[in-house]
């Protein structure tokens, strides 16, 4: 296994994490089915990566005072609920005392994972037969069995397809997108760069499952596509405003250890590491107006050229 492969480090992760360690492996889905089934269809109003409004009511909500300070609307109140005479003895024993809940704005749950239904295309064409490939069991690691030269096949119909199918996370499914589009990366120079804009809707529905296993692997797999050809990276500066409200909630999600030694970033799970490489490689290979976009969207961003 060489260290720019994706695929074959899930495998090895995910068998140190479930074997060696003990974490529980990855569920599958109540519409997935044994391997010679096809999935069964989500509903049409499910969405990957889609918004989910905070369940408060009206009244919960708290309203910013002039005072700069959160306070609960209160009612309005009638004679009886103000004290009356005699009523100091129900007060000290906390008969009338009524706890206020300390007044704070809702949770937006900007880390919070979103949907992720199994309604990939990926999945679907690859449970109807369309895509020529297979997995090989080999000794090592396990690899793609191409039907076709790879260098052959239309880039503007499979690689938007494979990269739909980043997002999943159930096996063969998710080896199978992720080898697939490092395949199609690593010899298809000439034929990436007209197909980048199919590719920005599907890499934006990964980022924004908000899942750091989805999202590690999109950063990577952005890495990869930004090195696999010339332009290629100023070619995706117009659509920062697309990629990067992502990467600017991540940015800093880094855990302090304190004085521990954190694996996470030599195993490529730290969400804030990644994210702070794809940048700096956005901006290096971006062109001139690389790094003010990136300013734009990312204000914490600080340049790796001109510094």
């Amino acid at each position: 296994m060489t260290q720019n492969d994706i695929a074959g480090q899930l495998f090895t992760f995910e068998y140190c994490n479930v074997k060696i360690k003990g974490k529980p492996g990855l569920k599958k889905t109540p519409q997935s089915l044994s391997c010679f089934d096809q999935t069964i269809p989500v509903a049409p109003g499910r969405r990957a990566g889609a918004h989910v409004r905070v369940k408060a009511k009206s009244s919960e909500v708290p309203y910013w005072s002039p005072n700069c300070e959160y306070r609960h609307k209160v009612a309005r109140k009638f004679p009886k609920d103000y004290t009356k005479r005699g009523d100091g003895a129900r007060i000290k024993s906390g008969e009338l005392h009524k706890i206020v809940p300390k007044a704070e704005p809702p949770l937006a749950g900007a880390f919070k994972k979103r949907d992720n239904p199994p309604n990939s295309l990926f999945r679907k064409f690859y449970e109807r037969g369309d895509l020529p490939l297979a997995v090989e069991h080999s000794g090592s690691k396990n690899v793609i069995n191409w039907k076709v030269e790879v260098s052959k096949l239309d880039y503007h119909y499979y690689l938007p397809v494979f990269f739909d199918g980043i997002r999943e996370k159930e096996e063969p499914y998710r080896f199978l997108a992720v080898k697939g589009v490092e395949d199609l990366l690593q010899v298809g120079e000439g034929k990436i760069l007209p197909v980048i804009p199919q590719l920005i809707v599907p890499i934006k529905t990964a980022l924004n499952t908000r899942d750091p296993s989805v999202i590690n692997i999109t950063l990577q797999l952005l890495c990869k596509l930004v090195e696999s050809e010339e332009m290629v990276g100023e070619s995706l500066v117009p659509y920062y405003r697309q990629l990067l409200p992502l990467m600017n909630i991540f940015k800093n999600n880094i855990e302090n250890v304190g004085d521990a030694i954190d694996y996470a970033q030599q195993k490529k799970a730290c969400v804030g590491e990644l994210v702070q490489k794809t940048l700096e490689l956005f901006e290096q290979h971006g062109g001139e107006d690389a790094f003010i976009n990136i300013k734009y969207m990312v204000p914490t961003y600080e340049s790796c050229v001109l510094n």
